[in-house]
């Protein structure tokens, strides 16, 4: 296998499908964040401690990649291989999973500041990432067909890396808060 194809080298990539677009393609940007934040799961995994939290994560990184196929694939000349990338189901787990994380987090009153620990640090990285991401996949629905549920589970997503971030915090007792100093 050929790592390197110099196809690219004009600044253009290729769609599933064969077409060509322009390396700064909204298409391109927003799969491109997909895989940002992908990523940075995978790094967030490394850090990550309780077997529960890892097997969740990894679910997502295999729905990320179904989100990034749809998102990559020319449907004007491709048929999508994963027609529905985005599942009620799946919306259903990010809830049901916020809903328990909450449920053994004390209430907040002010702004979290991201930090605290490494973990928690790399999900508020996730959680700024995802939200850029669903910002593209936005774009991308302005001017190409995509599925509302997309839109829908990046945002329960970065929700999900919220709380993942609190409960990182608060297993080190190290949760962070705003402080207005002027």
């Amino acid at each position: 296998m050929n790592i390197y194809t110099k196809t690219g080298d004009s600044g253009t990539s290729g769609l599933i499908g064969g077409t060509r677009v322009s390396k700064d393609d909204i298409r391109l940007e927003a799969y491109g964040c997909i895989d940002e934040l992908n990523s940075f799961l995978g790094l967030l995994l490394t850090e990550c401690k309780d077997q529960d939290d890892t097997g969740f994560v990894r679910k997502i990184q295999n729905q990320l990649f179904s989100i990034g196929s749809f998102l990559a694939t020319d449907q004007s000349v491709s048929t999508l291989k994963i027609p529905e990338p985005v599942t009620e189901e799946m919306i259903q787990a990010i809830e049901s999973e916020i809903d328990h994380i909450v449920s053994s987090l004390p209430e907040i009153k002010q702004f979290v500041i991201p930090g605290g620990n490494k973990p928690a640090a790399i999900c508020h990285i996730c959680r700024t990432v995802c939200r850029r991401a669903e910002r593209n996949v936005i774009k991308v629905s302005k001017v190409y067909t995509v599925q509302h549920n997309m839109i829908i589970y990046l945002n329960r997503l970065s929700d999900y890396l919220f709380v993942l971030a609190r409960k990182a915090c608060l297993s080190e007792d190290k949760e962070l808060f705003w402080e207005n100093i002027k």
